[in-house]
């Protein structure tokens, strides 16, 4: 039995309409099946500049911006309109006299007898909301270069301090060791060799972490089981913190695999139980532990990461604990509440740094007089893990084969005459250039090339990487080891690194460059 109409259905048609035509803030108007304007409202006519006349007939696509036009994007709303029924977006749009506004915009689909016979569309101007946000996105935006600029200021004179420092060792031990050479002391040459070399190395640990808090080393990430990484550096570890303190590992079983850079995160461990060590000055227990962990969708927004599987380690100890504004600067890089002389802070900002440039998180947990636990979280890889592998004994590194020609490629004339020195002591024929271009001359001839070493930045427009790919174009088997002070680890490989390549961090040892070198030449 049909159902009788009710009151509201009995409406007549016309008052809808001429409801419609009373609106002013809304455009309001309905378009054929193929986009064409039917009726036109006061409102239309108000935001969008056409009179009733100027516009019926016409295709509304004269309404988008000719960046939509190019992308299609009004037909592709009809569309989504004709399949789903609705269409809902906000955008820029054209007014008659070419202005541009902030639309919000509805299409819905009008149906006869389940068929579409054409499309209601309702437009809002929002220009002013949108303005008013974009102000505001303007103004959060020089705040945040403001405080990046005060960053970079404490950061500058941090780095600036440490660094004379350390030069002051490097320059003052050389300038000895020539007055002895001349003097012909040989006897106490040996004493600042070693001072030279202890700062040259205690510098580029920190530039190291300055890297790792920029999120800019270049790293070497591979499947990691980090029990076996912290069952590996736990005597290092216990000699690191002294026996004043107790030790304790509880490592989990059956411990899932993470994905990252194992001399990383053996760093960011130390780090973090040093860090504990001086939290402990009268004694105390240094508790280091691994876990599986799920991180679901409400722990993920309080940690600021995504959700999902992760190894977690944690490191912890009795000592001190941090108060609230303290654990808020933590991370921040040369923040340390230690006294002058004893630490560079850059410690955990490095294990941030680490952290987040393997798509992790780190967390404190602390209370004043109630220890501390930093916990870092690691993706879970579904890899196995690999097998670390030991670097050659550097005092008896194998020579070179006969023929093996090494192309070392870099704009700094003294890195190109310390590898060029090595290769010759041990026997390699080296051929030496500054930038792309020349390497490039060479590659293309007939001159065999065992292998090529090249900086990453270079002068003349082609980066060593872009050089590379150039060269494998012809020379496809070629091996590649990059070298680099400076980069996004993306910019080198896009996360992995071909057959056949490799990357060293500089700075690094003419000894550890020598073994790098013959291991990647006899790798089949």
């Amino acid at each position: 039995m049909a159902r009788e109409k009710s009151s509201a259905d009995k409406i007549d048609a016309a008052l809808y309409r001429r409801l419609v035509q009373s609106v002013v803030d809304y455009a309001i108007f309905m378009l054929d099946q193929e986009g064409h304007v039917t009726t036109w409202n006061p409102g239309a006519e108000r935001i969008k500049g056409y009179t009733t006349d100027e516009i019926l007939g016409e295709h509304f696509s004269r309404f988008y911006t000719p960046e939509d036009l190019e992308k299609r994007t009004p037909w592709k709303a009809l569309e989504t309109a004709r399949r789903e029924g609705r269409f809902t977006a906000e955008g820029w749009r054209l007014r008659k006299d070419g202005s541009r506004f902030w639309a919000s915009v509805v299409i819905d689909a009008i149906k006869d007898d389940g068929k579409i016979v054409g499309f209601a569309k309702v437009t809002r101007d929002l220009t002013e909301r949108r303005e008013a946000q974009l102000e505001l996105e303007r103004s959060q935006e020089a705040l945040f270069q403001s405080q990046k600029m005060e960053a970079v200021g404490q950061l500058t004179g941090g780095l600036a301090h440490d660094f004379n420092n350390l030069l002051t060792g490097i320059t003052g031990s050389l300038d000895l060791l020539k007055i002895r050479l001349a003097q012909g002391r040989m006897n106490e040459l040996e004493r600042y060799v070693m001072a030279a070399q202890g700062a040259a190395s205690r510098a580029a640990t920190l530039t190291h972490r300055l890297l790792a808090f920029a999120r800019r080393q270049t790293l070497q990430p591979k499947a990691v089981n980090a029990n076996s990484l912290i069952t590996g550096m736990e005597e290092l570890i216990r000699r690191s913190i002294g026996p004043n303190l107790t030790m304790e590992t509880v490592l989990a079983a059956g411990l899932w695999n993470c994905f990252c850079d194992p001399n990383q995160l053996e760093n960011a461990i130390l780090n973090l139980c040093i860090n504990a060590r001086d939290a402990m000055p009268n004694g105390g227990t240094l508790t280091l532990e691994s876990a599986n962990t799920w991180v679901d969708d409400a722990a993920a927004r309080e940690r600021e990461m995504e959700r999902g599987q992760y190894v977690a380690i944690c490191v912890t100890d009795t000592g001190s604990g941090m108060a609230a504004d303290v654990m808020a600067r933590a991370f921040d890089p040369f923040f340390t509440t230690k006294p002058a002389g004893q630490g560079t802070g850059l410690g955990l900002s490095m294990a941030y740094g680490f952290a987040k440039q393997s798509n992790g998180q780190i967390r404190i947990y602390s209370e004043l007089g109630q220890g501390t636990t930093v916990k870092i979280y690691l993706p879970r890889h579904m890899g196995k893990s690999e097998q670390a592998s030991e670097e050659p004994d550097v005092t008896d590194l194998p020579r070179a084969q006969d023929g093996d020609t090494v192309l070392v490629v870099d704009d700094e004339p003294t890195i190109r005459m310390l590898i060029g020195d090595t290769l010759t002591e041990l026997g390699y024929r080296g051929i030496e250039v500054a930038d792309a271009a020349s390497a490039l001359k060479v590659l293309d001839s007939d001159v065999k090339i065992d292998l090529l070493i090249t900086d990453v930045g270079l002068p003349g427009g082609m980066n060593g990487k872009e050089m590379a790919d150039a060269a494998r174009s012809k020379r496809p088997k070629l091996k590649v080891l990059f070298i680099t002070g400076y980069a996004d680890n993306a910019a080198i490989t896009n996360g992995h690194l071909d057959p056949g390549m490799e990357v060293m961090s500089k700075p690094f040892s003419m000894d550890k460059l020598a073994a790098r070198i013959r291991s990647i030449i006899e790798d089949e």
